[in-house]
């Protein structure tokens, strides 16, 4: 995990001793781990063990000197975004890149950012200023939120608004210096956290929903490949997290006790409200009406249609509470003073 976040390109390479490449470990291979529980401590190798057959084909290589079309059209092929050239030998002498063949590749998918909701739980910091427009190391935190879409190659957005909009407005205007287009959802009453998407215009790009609120680090790239390997309708980022029982939890079989656990620690994974919706999805959304994102989810889940999860294993932080806000500030300081 650390190489792949280090290297900024999802992707890692398992060699033997003699330099011979024997696995890749992508992204999605890191996150499918995380799902399905597995000891991160292990041998990489285990990592394969619960892939799905779809994707449990052994690593796709090209050798020297084949030609850009061809490694596009295996990239095309298989999914993937970095195909190791090696040897006659599977030694790897570099790795093609799909950002190398595709300058200023773009990524076609439209960004929704969530920015109507009025942060009670933030007053009185958002007396009169949105939650999203809270500063942060001198930015306000949709500024960051926007600047990390554009470097995932994302340049279409809409900002959903409501409570105090215009200030919104007047600091992103177009979106044209901030290096995105950007358009404007203005709700006339608060429509939950999925009603606003009725408003948009039709678009046959997915799109990438995030709320106005969030900070974090993760890899919007790798989240629209998991979406594509799972072929899912919508794809909900999750987060693990663990909340221990501060007693002895008692099992029982009516009034026989059958166990005790002393003090059990419970991991569930969480909503990290990040979404990526096929097109269709957000027809299904009522025009005009509260609707909330579970709600849309379960309606899928009732469906029979594919909601798949993406577990962020990168930063995240949802500033709901002076708390959260508070430890986004430390955060944020600490990373500016590290990079200065």
């Amino acid at each position: 995990m650390g190489q792949i976040e280090a290297n900024g390109q999802a992707i890692a390479l398992v060699l033997d001793e003699d330099g011979r490449l024997q696995a890749t470990v992508t992204d999605g291979d890191i996150r499918r781990a995380i799902l399905n529980q597995t000891d991160l401590d292990r041998p990489i190798l285990n990592l394969f063990e619960n892939t799905p057959p779809a994707l449990g084909r052994g690593p796709v290589t090209a050798p020297q000197g084949t030609s850009s079309e061809e490694l596009l059209r295996l990239m095309s092929e298989f999914g993937i975004r970095h195909i190791p050239i090696v040897d006659s030998s599977d030694r790897v002498l570099e790795i093609s890149l799909l950002s190398d063949l595709i300058q200023n590749q773009q990524l076609p998918v439209t960004a929704v950012v969530m920015a109507g909701g009025r942060g009670s739980r933030l007053r009185p910091l958002t007396e009169n200023l949105p939650k999203p427009m809270l500063p942060l190391a001198g930015r306000p935190v949709m500024e960051l939120i926007i600047e990390q879409l554009k470097k995932a190659g994302i340049r279409q957005v809409n900002l959903t608004t409501h409570f105090q909009s215009k200030v919104i407005h007047n600091h992103f205007g177009d979106g044209r210096s901030f290096g995105v287009d950007i358009d404007y959802v203005e709700e006339d009453q608060p429509l939950g956290t999925a009603g606003s998407l009725s408003l948009l215009q039709e678009s046959n790009d997915p799109l990438l929903v995030i709320n106005g609120d969030i900070l974090t680090k993760v890899d919007f790239r790798a989240m629209v490949d998991f979406h594509h390997e799972h072929e899912a309708e919508m794809t909900v980022a999750v987060r693990p997290h663990e909340v221990q029982i501060p007693y002895g939890v008692v099992e029982t079989d009516g009034a026989i006790i059958t166990g005790i656990t002393e003090k059990p620690t419970i991991q569930n994974f969480i909503n990290a409200g990040i979404y990526l919706l096929n097109p269709n999805v957000r027809r299904l959304v009522p025009e005009g009406e509260k609707y909330d994102m579970p709600d849309l989810i379960q309606r899928l889940i009732n469906e029979g249609r594919c909601v798949a999860s993406f577990p962020v294993h990168e930063y995240w932080l949802d500033i709901g509470q002076l708390d959260d806000y508070e430890q986004a500030q430390i955060d944020f300081e600490s990373e500016v003073s590290q990079d200065a």
